[in-house]
């Protein structure tokens, strides 16, 4: 009987040619060249669903019983539709999310990390990008201003999940039994709960709902004028559900709110917090970034008394999503969240290498090597590419912001204290009861035109327009246009909702 071959026969091996590879990357590289070189004022275009579908089957190979021959037609038909029905989030009519245009060395980065392929959540699998995190923990870590050595930071692939992640780690801490024995370890103190401000991200609540804390067990707590956590009002807030039963063991602070960018008083929730015996944990998912500034970083002033901080890199620090950084004041905490025991990854004697492992800290076995992008970043660059961008969009903002109160028919609904500004346009005509809806159809028109694309949120119940800074291509120029624009849809709109009678103006 003759032996099989050792070496694969099928044809699927071309398709792992490297000579392959140069070639596909080079028709992408054309085409983000171009793309990148665009700087024209677009929104978002976007397409029919059925219109997509139909477009991206038909680029799809007939072949089933072999492995396709390469195309570079079909490749670069693909990557051109991908990159056309995308956010231009490089362009300067791209104002509505907290995401960014990303240094494009980082993107470079991130090729390479595709194809070497090394999950980070064990340092004999990426040796670099487990040294990368203790370099930039330690690098960043300046501006937080921990003892060195007694803090600690685990990478994780979002926001959301190193927010899950700190809150898991705060109520282990608090009830110690409860990885084991679920409810039951609740005992006479209480109902778990958590404390946040009003506009905490929603991940916190879903955060509270996989842990099995309801709704019924997150207590709000008020928003002064500046739409931070009352610190005083927090007080009777936290008296009201002690009454209620509940044990609150964790308070969530914001440093940056999604809804309209606002900080929270760090220094003061941590004397709330330590007088109540309550783990501070900071999301600075977006706001953290300002720390990298002489000139802002006074926004998170007192952050060095928080338990934990959640940091996004893909937001202020310009590089892809996901890269958020998870950081302990205390090191010991970090290994807190999570509590097993699994053979095939974790090492009975620990050593030099198991050392810089992050697998039994985050909830992700198999992590992307996102530190990389941030890291080659600021080897390559330092830390000033990361405060000039971030100061110039703030800066920015004030002056959008600076605009808007010098126009009668816009209304500002806060002072900015980085780079997201909410404001509603409001015509003289308009009659309050229709500021909600009007906002609403107002940013639909906007963005369906394509010119430019921002977004909507609720301010007291109430919508209004909201635009995210996050392009440095982006002037003051821009945002003059996109006020003409939103007056435009406005009139139009005024226009079609009135009634003959009172387009005629007869009484």
């Amino acid at each position: 009987m003759a032996c099989p071959s050792p070496f694969p026969d099928g044809d699927f091996v071309a398709t792992f040619d490297p000579r392959l590879f140069r070639e596909s990357s080079e028709t992408a590289l054309a085409l983000l060249e171009e793309h990148l070189a665009d700087h024209s004022v677009r929104g978002l275009n976007l397409t029919d669903p059925a219109v997509l579908l139909g477009a991206a089957r038909a680029l799809m190979t007939t072949e089933s019983r072999h492995v396709a021959k390469f195309d570079a037609k079909r490749l670069g038909a693909i990557l051109d539709l991908y990159i056309r029905t995308g956010i231009p989030v490089h362009s300067p009519g791209y104002m509505g999310r907290q995401f960014s245009g990303v240094v494009p060395l980082a993107a470079v980065v991130d090729l390479v990390s595709s194809v070497v392929n090394q999950p980070s959540s064990f340092y004999e699998a990426g040796q670099l990008p487990n040294v990368a995190e203790r370099i930039m923990a330690e690098e960043l870590n300046r501006f937080i201003g921990w003892e060195p050595g007694t803090f600690a930071m685990v990478t994780t692939s979002g926001g959301s999940l190193a927010n899950l992640t700190a809150l898991l780690a705060a109520r282990n801490q608090h009830f110690p039994s409860y990885w084991a024995e679920g409810t039951a370890a609740q005992g006479a103190g209480g109902r778990p709960a958590i404390a946040v401000g009003a506009d905490v991200h929603y991940s916190v609540e879903r955060a509270a709902g996989v842990m099995g804390i309801g709704a019924g067990q997150i207590v709000r707590l008020p928003l002064n004028a500046r739409r931070q956590i009352c610190v005083e009002r927090a007080r009777a807030a936290l008296d009201e559900a002690r009454a209620r039963r509940l044990k609150v063991f964790c308070l969530v602070a914001s440093a940056g709110t999604t809804a309209v960018g606002a900080f929270d008083p760090l220094d003061e929730l941590a004397a709330l917090a330590r007088e109540r015996n309550l783990w501070l944990h900071v999301d600075g998912a977006h706001g953290a970034s300002l720390l990298v500034s002489d000139r802002l970083r006074d926004r998170l002033r007192g952050i060095e008394q928080a338990d934990s901080l959640t940091w996004d890199a893909h937001k202020m620090m310009y590089v892809p999503a996901p890269c958020t950084m998870l950081f302990y004041r205390d090191r010991q905490h970090s290994l807190g969240a999570f509590r097993q025991k699994a053979s095939y990854v974790f090492d009975e004697k620990p050593d030099i290498y198991t050392e810089l492992d992050s697998g039994d800290k985050n909830f992700e076995c198999t992590k992307r090597p996102m530190i990389m992008t941030l890291w080659t970043l600021w080897a390559m660059f330092g830390p000033s590419l990361f405060a000039q961008k971030t100061e110039y969009l703030c800066r920015l903002t004030k002056e959008a912001h600076r605009i808007l109160e010098s126009e009668p028919d816009f209304r500002t609904l806060h002072v900015p204290e980085a780079n997201i500004l909410c404001f509603r346009h409001h015509p003289a005509e308009l009659e309050d009861k229709d500021v909600h809806r009007f906002q609403v159809a107002i940013r639909d028109r906007v963005k369906q035109r394509g010119t430019f694309f921002v977004s909507k949120v609720d301010v007291d119940d109430v919508a209004a327009l909201r635009v995210v800074m996050m392009n440095h291509q982006i002037t003051t120029k821009h945002f003059r246009m996109l006020l003409d624009e939103i007056r435009r849809a406005g009139q139009e709109l005024l226009g079609t909702e009135r009634t003959p009678h009172q387009r005629t103006g007869h009484e």
